[in-house]
C-alpha cells in the first residue's frame, strides 16, 4: 500500500521516525555485531528505502557508530536505543529495528540471516529460511 505510514521512536522519545510506503522485507539477524550491539541473541530488522523515512531528532541525539568498514548502527545518545542500520552494500536502504515501531503486530520475519553465528540458547523458528551470510 503506497499511502501506508508507520511510526516509531527510541526509548526516551527524543528520536522519532515516520516510515512511508511499503516495507521491503523483515528478517532476523544473528550476526555477532547485532548480538553485542543489542545485548540479544538476534535482532529483527525491517528494510525500507532511505527516501521512505523521516527522522525527527529533537535534541540531535542520533549518533552513527561504524561497526565495520561497510556498515553503521544509528542509536540515541540520550537513552542508548540502537534503532537504525545502514550498509554500503545496500546504499539505498535503511534498516530499522522492528521492536522500535509503535505498532508491529502485523509484521513477521521471513528469514534468519547470519545463521551460522546464531546462539544455542534462543528457540529458532524452523519454518523461516536460513542464510549464513547474506552479504550485508
Amino acid at each position: 500500500m503506497q499511502n501506508e505510514y508507520r511510526s516509531g521512536s527510541c526509548l526516551c522519545g527524543e528520536l522519532l521516525f515516520i516510515l512511508k510506503g511499503e516495507m521491503k522485507w523483515c528478517s532476523n539477524c544473528h550476526c555477532t555485531r547485532c548480538q553485542k550491539g543489542h545485548g540479544s541473541g538476534y535482532v529483527t530488522w525491517i528494510g525500507y528505502e532511505k527516501n521512505q523515512i523521516t527522522i525527527h531528532d529533537k535534541s540531535e541525539n542520533l549518533k552513527w557508530y561504524s561497526s565495520s568498514k561497510n556498515s553503521e548502527f544509528g542509536f540515541c545518545l540520550g537513552c542508548g536505543s540502537s534503532i537504525f542500520y545502514k550498509s554500503k552494500k545496500v546504499p539505498s536502504e535503511i534498516h530499522i529495528t522492528l521492536a522500535n515501531l509503535d505498532n508491529s503486530k502485523d509484521i513477521f520475519p521471513s528469514s534468519d540471516n547470519y545463521f551460522d553465528t546464531h546462539v544455542s540458547w534462543v528457540k529458532i523458528d524452523k519454518t523461516l529460511s536460513k542464510f549464513n551470510d547474506p552479504n550485508l
